[in-house]
């Protein structure tokens, strides 16, 4: 059996009520929920949060609901820490074998990529996979700035050809999937990366990456239409 749980706290700041917010006509949050249920890969599909109008939402979509304590509301919780303490919650009696955590800020995620990632999951040693993009430009070019002046991260890769640098990824914030038989907190070290076009990932923490995702949600659709 397998368990999705949906964090959705209510105090988010530079959007506010971020993960209720019309996306498209309909509240963000409703996108992942609704993605979780089409997958029919979970028995049971929990929102932790600490908000009646988003637990409101997250039920007049089909999700249940787990309110999570304060100490695990404010800006400095994590996550990660929401993810266990809900398995913790839902668990106790250990019916669930994998659990899988979706962002209620997901609402590119593509079920195809959350199925591949239970699969890998199931056929390895790993406690973990997780959703995972490439950099759209070679990190070994960055700099930082002091005192309005670039300074380069790494001098050494000034001169050197993009195709030569090695590719890097990171985190695409969709997914996590558990096995729960596993004791381990999450890192990205020893466990899998379910890689993921960079046109279908998108953060949303400001109200410009809301409007990017809204209008990669469009072109995606009426490609789709077209």
């Amino acid at each position: 059996m397998n368990l999705c749980i949906i964090p959705a706290r209510g105090g988010s700041k530079r959007i506010p009520k971020k993960n209720i917010k019309l996306f498209h006509g309909k509240p963000l949050i409703a996108y992942s929920i609704e993605k979780a249920k089409n997958s029919k890969l979970f028995e049971k599909i929990i929102v932790s949060t600490d908000s009646e109008e988003i637990a409101d939402v997250a039920k007049k979509y089909g999700a249940e609901v787990l309110y999570r304590p304060k100490k695990l509301a404010d800006d400095f919780s994590t996550s990660m820490e929401v993810f266990e303490h809900a398995i913790k919650e839902l668990n106790k009696n250990g019916e669930y074998k994998y659990a899988c955590m979706i962002y209620a800020t997901a609402p590119l995620l593509d079920i195809k990529y959350l199925k591949t990632g239970l699969e890998k999951l199931k056929n390895s040693d790993s406690c973990f996979s997780f959703s995972a993009t490439t950099y759209d430009f070679p990190i070994w070019r960055g700099f930082e700035i002091e005192n309005q002046k670039a300074k380069m991260l790494w001098p050494q890769y000034l001169n050197t050809r993009s195709q030569d640098l090695k590719e890097v990824y990171h985190d695409a914030a969709q997914f996590y999937w558990k096995k729960l038989s596993c004791q381990e907190k999450f890192t990205f070290d020893g466990n899998i990366p379910i890689l993921i076009p960079r046109y279908l990932v998108q953060d949303i923490d400001t109200i410009e990456d809301f409007i990017r995702a809204e209008l990669i949600f469009k072109a995606l659709n009426d490609s789709d239409k077209s």
